[in-house]
């Protein structure tokens, strides 16, 4: 055993100290925030062949749906499936009375369709992946969208 409060990189194979950090940060922030009311969400989409043509994974916590994946087929692409995904969801998240969706997107995704859809900037991390930028976006559902306020 190393001596106390030297850091040191463990070969944890099994996940096990991965687990306990994860348990401890989550007490942590429950006394700091309350309970985070933890509920995953997944909205799909099946063309006439009942071939998955699009989805949404997400996650509700502390009043903000995350959406964590939003994925379009192919053949599917530009016909309005992720905006009909994506409002699916941010109706979920309107019912269940949340304050925000938030999520993020590399820019040789599609980041240029968030901000069509009132999706606003709030942090870019660039060379993620090298040479490109991943950027992270949110949206009020709280606030009234006013038509000239500039998505970015």
């Amino acid at each position: 055993m190393s001596p106390p409060f030297v850091p040191i990189v463990h070969p944890d194979a099994t996940g096990e100290l991965r687990a306990e950090i994860l348990s401890q940060l989550k007490q942590f922030n429950r006394r700091r925030a309350g309970d985070p009311q933890l509920e995953p969400l997944t909205v799909v989409t099946y063309d006439a062949d009942g071939m998955l043509a699009g989805g949404l994974v997400g996650e509700f916590y502390w009043r903000w749906l995350h959406v964590d994946l939003l994925w379009v087929a192919t053949p599917q692409r530009g016909r309005g499936l992720g905006t009909r995904l994506l409002q699916c969801a941010e109706d979920e998240a309107r019912a269940r009375d949340c304050l925000g969706v938030y999520l993020d997107s590399f820019d040789f995704q599609a980041p240029g369709f968030y901000g069509k859809l009132g999706y606003r900037v709030f942090g870019v991390l660039d060379d993620y992946p090298p040479g490109s930028r991943q950027t992270y976006f949110a949206k009020r559902l709280d606030e009234d969208p006013s038509p000239d306020s500039p998505a970015s």
